[in-house]
């Protein structure tokens, strides 16, 4: 195994994002983020519509990676130190699962389907699979050493891997599990994530402060670009445009034209930054901060302006954020049963419209 050069990093942020239309007579259109606390070992679960914190669900212990099932109905948290990952009811905000990983999970990503949750396990230097059916891991993937975040491309055929001592990524087959490819990147790889055409993955680095863009046709790195910053985290828009960048060291969040591939803009941001993503919709950004020197908080972002635009106070040591849409609660009236209303419930899921209703009825 290769010298781990870089020592644990700080365990900080996990969001995920949710907006829900309930049918006809009711309508939730409120957005929510999970942002996991490192260091208080919980997941605040923040209303973005006002960008206050409405709860905050206690998980295993120092909570890094997160990521929400495509349908919304859960959120997925690797809880570094406990060696295990927190299945969240986004409905309910309580944990209704607790799945053991390898040693030292980081980073968590889901497949487009929804079927797999793909878990980074650091010291193991492998990946652990895991059926979000049963919440049982059903392979274990070797990867290079020091995996930390995982990005999945949007046809869920593979899984982009961060290798940060053997300064590469890993790319698995979702079909065979197993690793098909290797790309040589800059040193001390760490944050991912693939555009929305699944074309390219960006890849900040650490220690050699920039970012190695990898086409997934080749596998192979077509650009690098320089930041003269530490890039610890990157978000691309759902458009393409623009992928944003956070520093642990700048006090800056770089805006990346990926037409071009050089830096836009840089958006100031105090402290240092962790985990950063983009909303659904595309509006906003949202960046994991700490501080010793001030309360950590999570700054929000306006794309249109490259601008912040609020700031909502967290809990210690926010780390990853992951947006989703959660599905409605129950049915309460039969209104919601109609116009395919039925079909967007999952707690509990119904056969067909009349199922619905009678499941009203019974209230």
């Amino acid at each position: 195994m290769g010298k781990r050069f870089l020592v644990r990093f700080p365990r900080f942020l996990a969001l995920a994002v949710v907006l829900v239309v309930l049918g006809p007579g009711v309508a939730l259109a409120q957005t929510f983020g999970y942002v996991t606390n490192a260091n208080s070992n919980t997941v605040s679960v923040i209303d973005t519509s006002t960008n206050t914190i409405t709860a905050t669900v206690p998980v295993g212990i120092a909570p890094y990676g997160v990521a929400v099932t495509p349908g919304g109905a859960f959120v997925y948290v690797a809880n570094q130190l406990g060696n295990t990952v927190s299945v969240i009811s986004a409905v309910s905000n309580t944990v209704v699962a607790t799945v053991p990983v390898g040693t030292d999970p980081y980073g968590v990503a889901i497949t487009p389907d929804g079927a797999f949750a793909y878990v980074a396990n650091q010291t193991t230097d492998n990946v652990s699979v895991i059926n979000t059916a049963t919440n049982t891991v059903t392979a274990t993937v070797p990867v290079g050493n020091f995996p930390h975040l995982i990005a999945i491309t949007p046809d869920g055929a593979f899984a982009y891997v961060t290798n940060q001592t053997t300064a590469d990524v890993s790319v698995i087959s979702t079909a065979t599990n197993t690793v098909t490819a290797t790309v040589s990147v800059g040193a001390a790889p760490l944050g991912i994530d693939v555009t929305p055409d699944g074309a390219f993955a960006y890849v900040t680095n650490v220690v050699s402060e920039d970012i190695s863009v990898i086409s997934t046709a080749t596998n192979t790195v077509t650009a690098t670009i320089p930041l003269g910053f530490r890039p610890w985290d990157v978000a691309i828009t759902p458009n393409g445009a623009f992928a944003y960048a956070t520093s642990q060291s700048a006090g800056v969040v770089a805006v990346i034209d990926t037409a071009t591939n050089t830096v836009a803009a840089s958006v100031p941001v105090p402290g240092f930054h962790n985990g950063t993503a983009v909303t659904p919709d595309g509006a906003f950004v949202y960046v994991a901060q700490y501080s010793f020197f001030s309360l950590p908080s999570v700054y929000v972002i306006a794309t249109a302006t490259n601008t912040v635009t609020a700031t909502v106070p967290a809990s210690f040591f926010p780390t990853y954020i992951a947006f989703g849409t959660p599905p409605p609660p129950s049915p309460t009236t039969k209104d919601q049963c109609k116009n395919g209303g039925w079909q967007t419930f999952t707690n509990p899921t119904f056969k067909n419209q009349g199922d619905c209703v009678s499941y009203v009825n019974h209230l």
